[in-house]
């Protein structure tokens, strides 16, 4: 059974690509690599953004692995402009998938390229893989291999967070919260 670890990233600064972890994240990614350290993990893959690859760059580093960046992994863009009432789109986009913005990307686009980052590196050799990412799009994966993971599971979600999942072939048969 192959094994992927999808991890939220931890405690950032802000929104923006090059936002930096706090001082605080910095302390969960030691902690993260530490928890993580005795998992059979060969390959490691992180969206762009700054706070993603730092929070998986300790363990990286103990590990002697590489960190391959995959843009599909990018958090979701839910609008272009502020919205004062983001949290009230946010939420109906879990149950109107192709509810879409001007400028952003609906539920079903965003969770779409996280699949198939997920899917590519199902046929990948490697048997236990970390993938790296936001928040957002965490909960979008999620939901496409569990459709009860909605609004009220993602606003459980911490940073950071991490959910195990076991696949045989392209389907997950197992999916279990680790980061408490």
């Amino acid at each position: 059974m192959k094994r992927i670890y999808l991890i939220r990233h931890c405690k950032a600064h802000g929104q923006e690509p090059s936002a930096e972890l706090t001082a605080e994240g910095r302390k969960q990614a030691e902690l993260l690599a530490d928890v993580l350290l005795d998992r059979p993990i060969n390959c490691i893959v992180s969206s762009p953004y700054l706070r993603a690859i730092s929070t998986i760059q300790p363990l990286a580093e103990r590990l002697g692995l590489p960190i391959h960046q995959d843009d599909r992994l990018s958090e979701r863009i839910l609008a272009v402009h502020d919205l004062p009432d983001w949290m009230d789109h946010l939420k109906r986009s879990f149950d109107e998938l192709d509810m879409k913005l001007p400028g952003g990307e609906s539920s079903r686009e965003a969770m779409n390229r996280g699949i198939a980052a997920i899917e590519d590196l199902l046929q990948r050799p490697e048997e236990h893989a970390i993938v790296v990412t936001h928040g957002n799009l965490m909960s979008l994966i999620l939901k496409h291999y569990d459709d009860s993971f909605g609004f009220e599971a993602w606003s459980r979600l911490t940073n950071p967070d991490v959910y195990e999942l076991g696949f045989i072939g392209d389907k997950a048969i197992e999916v279990t919260r680790l980061w408490k």
